[in-house]
This record gives structure tokens, sequence and C-alpha cells, in this order.
């Protein structure tokens, strides 16, 4: 990663992750986060912020029980913003019976507010893996969305509504194992007919890394969705490997697994491992 700097090993490591003029600086030495912040500030201007509580938007919140990330903050913001701090909640990110197309529905006649608030989502995922794959459907029709693609993006707010303080917990446990589950649903959209990748990478227990994506292109078969899928979880397994390599965390054995259903009367499971 171009934004992570380390140096040194074991005990004396020392981690710096910079994004524009805001930099995190975590070792296992507390001597050596107070010794790295004196040389930065005879080197730079600095304002020291004390432990790490809020950056770029992310509430971190530490405990003997672990770390717990989230962005309710940024939530309640683009709940206010939007008008819907009052809405009914909803219990799910998007009605699964609603398959969004780009053929019904009356064209928005403005669309900046619709790929404003699509943006503004996108940030949400960072902490927030259950509306990704709501969010990926709504990025989609930024082009040009219609009444039905605005109706599922307010319906996807009120879920935040129901869910503004949900966020990720990071539990502070010796097993920091990495594992992957990939799965592809095939010819999922409409109007291309390309299969939809989803995957999550875990450390341990924690959820470090997901993702739903369009396939860029169209899958002749289910397996070859999830081939293709199996290959997308790969490539950021191998990223994950050497980003852990760079923490000196140990990550033997890798794993991904994907179910690939061949046909109905022949299931297989396949495992495959990036180590």
């Amino acid at each position: 990663d171009s934004s992570l700097f380390t140096k040194g090993t074991g005990h004396s490591l020392v981690i710096l992750l910079v994004y524009v003029d805001d930099i995190i600086v975590a070792s296992p030495s507390e001597d050596l986060v107070t010794s790295t912040k004196v040389m930065l500030e005879n080197h730079f201007k600095l304002k020291i912020l004390g432990d790490l509580r809020y950056f770029l938007g992310l509430e971190i919140a530490k405990s003997e029980k672990g770390i717990h990330l989230c962005q309710r903050k940024y939530a309640l913001q683009l709940l206010n913003d939007t008008g819907f701090t009052a809405a009914k909640p909803a219990s799910i990110p998007m009605d699964p019976g609603n398959v969004l197309n780009d053929r019904d529905g009356e064209l928005l006649t403005d669309v900046t507010e619709y790929r404003r608030l699509v943006g503004r989502l996108n940030y949400l995922t960072i902490s927030w893996p259950d509306i990704a794959y709501s969010v990926n459907k709504l990025s989609q029709f930024v082009s040009k969305p219609r009444l039905p693609h605005l109706q599922a993006l307010h319906h996807l707010l009120r879920y935040i509504k129901a869910t503004a303080g949900q966020g990720i917990f990071f539990p502070a446990v010796p097993n920091l194992k990495v594992s992957s589950y990939v799965d592809a649903d095939w010819g999922s959209c409409s109007d291309s007919r390309k299969s939809t990748t989803g995957f999550c990478v875990y450390l341990g227990h924690a959820l470090i890394s997901w993702k739903s994506k369009k396939q860029v292109t169209v899958a002749r078969s289910s397996a070859e969705a999830e081939y293709r899928a199996l290959a997308t979880l790969t490539s950021e397994l191998l990223w994950v490997k050497q980003l852990l390599r760079a923490f000196e965390i140990p990550t033997d054995g890798i794993m991904g697994t994907c179910t690939i259903q061949v046909s109905q009367a022949y299931p297989c499971s396949i495992t495959r491992s990036a180590g």
C-alpha cells in the first residue's frame, strides 16, 4: 500500500498510515510511538491529537475485549442532510423482490443528488459490509437513474436509520488465521446478464475485507461465474497476505472457500490456498 510505511521488526516495529496530512502512528512500544511523534515534529508542523478515536469519518472505540469501528456520526449527518432523521426505519437494506433495471420507471430530471448520495453511501461501506450489495446495485444506475432507483436508495437510508451505530468489531483474540468465503450470483443483472461477485475475508473472527461487484464479462455458466469470483478473491488474498506480512502477522494457510454448483445433481466444494 503506497500510504503505509513500516520500519523495524518485532517490538521495534513502527507503522505509519498516511492520508494527505492525517497520520496514524502505531507500534508495540509506546516509547517508539512517542519518539516517532517527536521526530516528525522536528521536521513538520504537527498537531498531536492523542489516542486514536476518530479518523476520516471513522469512529474507533478500544476496550479490553477489542476494537469497535463505526461511522455513526457520518451516518447521522447523512440522514440529517437528506431529511431522513425522522423516517420510519427499515429492517433490511433492500427489498429482495425489487429487481432494479435501466428500463422501468421515470428518468430523474436532476441526477446530481442521486449521484452525490450514492457516493456518500459508498463511503459508508468502509464499516458497513451489509450495505455493500445494495450500494453496488445503486451504483450501476448513476448515469441514468430512474424513480425506482431513487426509491431503493431511500429504502437504504431508512435501513441506515435503524442501524446507525452498527459497525465492525475486532475481538482481542490470539487466533489470527485468515479465512475467506466467495460466491457468485450468476446472470443477476437483468440488463446485461452479467454475474455479481461477492466475497468476505476474516482475520480470526474479524471481518477485514469484503466486496460486492458486477463481473466485467458475461459468464456462460454458473460454474464460470464462480471461478471468476474465486479469481477475484485470490487477488484480494494475495494483497492481504502482503499487508499482514508488513505488520509481521504470520499468514500460513490463507484459505479461500467457494462452493460451485456444477449442476443440481453434482454439487462440489473446492478449497484453494493463497499461502
